[in-house]
């Protein structure tokens, strides 16, 4: 990344392909121990607060563990975009500081349900030693470099609405993958196995 008139030179690769990185060690907490703590800690933290909707734990319930990595998967593609235009641009594009604005406060929403559970959620170890870290030092290397936009009121709340809109999106394509699999399995595995009848001499 070349260095404004005001601001000295980052890297950078470190800076917008490691939101991609950070990203990704992230999110293999977050598939690796969804699925236990799902089936251990859905149905205590149902009895401890009741007054919580039945339908948000009869939702979180219905993810398994599958359809939650193919998530990530699609969440993947939506992070590897931003990085790559925040390295293409040199770390001004909205799109990517936009990005790594909602992956830093994904990572406080982690250890704010942490704290409300009284206990382990997925994604919460790497939070504060990861997301948070390096959301915080890259926005510094950024307004170094003097291509930081502003931090507004306007831009918390768009960083949250996109790490929120992403979430949503990648859950729903997941779903959608999930439910075309079995109808095109008997398909693919007619093909596959069924032997051709030799031909005719």
């Amino acid at each position: 990344m070349n260095a404004s008139p005001t601001g000295p030179a980052i890297s950078r690769s470190a800076v917008t392909l490691g939101l991609l990185a950070a990203w990704a060690v992230h999110d293999l907490e977050e598939v690796a121990t969804m699925a236990r703590w799902s089936r251990t800690r859905i149905p205590a933290l149902r009895e401890r607060h009741p007054r919580v909707p039945d339908r948000i734990w009869r939702s979180m319930e219905a993810v398994d563990g599958r359809e939650f990595a193919t998530a990530v998967g699609v969440m993947g593609l939506i992070v590897a975009a931003a990085s790559a235009d925040g390295y293409r641009t040199g770390g001004r594009s909205s799109f990517y500081q936009a990005s790594l604005n909602g992956f830093g406060l994904h990572g406080l929403v982690h250890m704010a349900q942490a704290a409300a559970t009284r206990g382990y959620t997925p994604g919460v170890v790497t939070s504060p030693l990861l997301v948070v870290p390096f959301t915080l030092w890259a926005r510094g290397r950024l307004r170094r470099a003097g291509v930081l936009r502003p931090a507004r009121a306007r831009d918390i709340a768009s960083g949250l609405a996109l790490a929120g809109a992403a979430t949503a999106a990648s859950h729903a394509v997941a779903r959608r993958i999930r439910r075309a699999a079995p109808a095109r399995w008997p398909r693919i595995r007619a093909l596959v196995l069924v032997p051709r009848a030799a031909p005719a001499r």
